[in-house]
C-alpha cells in the first residue's frame, strides 16, 4: 500500500489494517470518470494514498464482479488498456459509503482529540 517510514510509531500491520478500510471508498471515489488502472494508481497517489498494484489490480477485479464497476478493453497508446467506471450500483454504494465515512469521522475526531490535547501536540494522533 503506502510507502512506510522507519520512524513511524505505528506497527506496519496497524497501519495496512487502517488504511485497507478506506481504499474502496477512495477507489469509488476516483472513478466517478473513466481511468485505466496505471491512471487511477497515479490519481491516487496524487491525492496522497498510494496503493500497489497487487493491491489495486484485485481490487478492481472484485469490485466489478460485485457490480460496483464496470469496465472496458480499448485500444490506447498502441496497445490495450482497460477502463473502469463506477457503475448505477456503485455509485449507490459509494454514495452510502460517503455518507458512513463522514459519520465515523465525525466520531472518531471526537474520540482522539482529547488524547491529541492531553499529549500536548494537536498535530499527532
Amino acid at each position: 500500500m503506502a510507502q512506510k517510514s522507519d520512524s513511524s510509531p505505528v506497527p506496519e500491520n496497524l497501519d495496512l489494517e487502517l488504511r485497507r478500510g478506506v481504499v474502496v471508498l477512495a477507489v469509488l471515489s476516483q472513478l466517478q470518470t473513466e481511468q485505466y488502472g496505471y491512471s487511477l494508481k497515479k490519481a491516487l497517489a496524487d491525492q496522497g494514498l498510494e496503493i500497489d498494484e497487487g493491491t489495486l489490480y484485485p481490487l478492481l477485479r472484485r469490485l466489478e464482479s460485485q457490480g460496483l464497476l464496470q469496465s472496458d478493453w480499448r485500444m490506447a497508446e498502441a496497445r490495450p488498456r482497460r477502463y473502469y467506471v463506477i457503475s448505477p450500483e456503485g455509485r449507490r454504494v459509494y454514495q452510502a459509503l460517503s455518507a458512513n465515512w463522514r459519520t465515523l469521522t465525525r466520531v472518531i475526531d471526537r474520540l482522539v482529540q482529547p488524547a491529541e490535547v492531553s499529549d500536548g501536540d494537536p498535530g499527532t494522533a
